[in-house]
């Protein structure tokens, strides 16, 4: 090892231990219970209702704080009784039910009883303070910002999840538009380092169209000529998706053998495709309405510890949206959820400023140089085959 590679080595990964709150604080000991409200009229929470964030969240019931621990942000806690325990459900305002009891209040800093709680993974063992109701923000980040070192902190994140996390991939179109994109990818997902996949139906429709015409847009996926009469090339795809009724049943009546939904479906690999307005067909698997869309994402967010958006601003956004700043694993454990967001547009990036996540990393540049020095990093990288 040289020089400049020891000074690029990182520790072996480890996450972050977990602080909570210092509850012998006189401001946390002498907090009032939080207050409670029914639910009058489904879909429509009383006026003052609590709207969560992505941080950790504690609320003061029976004179006991405790941390919602299923969150995201701008909905509501619906408090149930199990017995003598309690459980707080963080629910989507539309989802609420007449008769449902959810927490009132607008402070968050522990005076009314809520703790929204930031500190939680940059704080000394033994120090916390109350610590509450503070967003704090990334600074923007441009081309010029420096991500050797993000690269390989991401590297060992993924190492790390491989085996003891979920990995949630959100994906736009650009990834099918490039021959090497695709195969990195694949060798991705046939690696072991993608556990779902949030999309569109411009992904999945051009990275078939790559897997059975090798294009994408009718421009050839390697040399970017465009061919004779390709821009029928998706809508033909798409029309024999839909004949064959299912894109699992298209990849076997075409005997596709190569791309991203060819990997997802041959490592049985879940994904969730969502539709847009502009969309054409759309394919079988695509969810036309965008509410039972919503909740099929959050379905596979739910599950995920680290969750890396590419190339899409309204599925970033979507998905910064419902995603959290922490996990609570089987054991009890808080953990932190890593959030990544990858574009070439700085705008892109740096919208997820907005969300004041914890974990929240950026990088600006193309998802096709991305992956590939990913992919390279963790010597999934497929063998050089070029188009010939």
């Amino acid at each position: 090892m040289n020089n400049s590679d020891a000074c690029r080595a990182l520790p072996n990964f480890a996450l972050p231990v977990y602080h909570e709150p210092n509850f012998r604080n006189p401001k946390l000991v002498y907090a009032p219970d939080c207050k409670f409200q029914q639910v009058e009229k489904d879909g429509v929470a009383p006026e003052g209702f609590h709207s969560t964030s992505m941080y950790p969240e504690y609320f003061k019931i029976g004179g006991t704080w405790h941390l919602a621990e299923e969150s995201r942000m701008d909905s509501s806690v619906v408090v149930r009784r199990e017995g003598d325990d309690v459980a707080l459900d963080v629910v989507e305002n539309r989802n609420l039910k007449a008769g449902q009891t959810i927490v009132m209040g607008r402070s968050e800093d522990g005076r009314d009883g809520i703790l929204v709680y930031t500190h939680g993974f940059d704080v000394e063992s033994g120090a916390p303070d109350a610590g509450g109701g503070e967003f704090v923000f990334r600074q923007g980040r441009s081309r010029e910002t420096a991500f050797a070192r993000d690269y390989d902190r991401l590297i060992e994140l993924l190492r790390y999840e491989r085996d003891h996390g979920n990995i949630l991939w959100v994906m736009g179109p650009a990834f099918a538009f490039d021959y090497d994109a695709r195969r990195f990818m694949q060798a991705m997902v046939e690696g072991g380092y993608v556990d779902g996949v949030l999309a569109g139906n411009a992904l999945a429709t051009h990275d078939l169209e790559a897997g059975t015409l090798h294009t994408a847009l009718g421009q050839d996926i390697y040399t970017q000529r465009s061919m004779p009469s390709g821009h029928h090339n998706h809508l033909d795809v798409i029309n024999r998706v839909r004949n064959s009724g299912s894109i699992h049943q298209f990849i076997k009546d075409y005997q596709v053998d190569n791309g991203i939904i060819y990997a997802l479906d041959k490592c049985h690999v879940p994904f969730v495709l969502t539709s847009s307005i502009r969309d054409d067909g759309p394919l079988p698997e695509v969810i036309a309405d965008a509410y039972e869309g919503q909740t099929a994402m959050r379905q596979m967010v739910k599950k995920a510890t680290t969750v890396i958006c590419l190339a899409t601003m309204l599925h970033t956004i979507a998905t910064g949206n419902m995603t959290p700043s922490f996990r609570v694993t089987e054991d009890g454990t808080v953990r932190p959820l890593y959030l990544y967001a990858v574009d070439s547009a700085e705008f892109v990036v740096n919208k997820l400023q907005d969300r004041g996540s914890l974990s929240a990393t950026t990088f600006v540049t193309n998802v096709q140089d991305f992956i590939t020095i990913v992919a390279k990093g963790l010597g999934v990288a497929p063998g050089y085959t070029p188009w010939g």
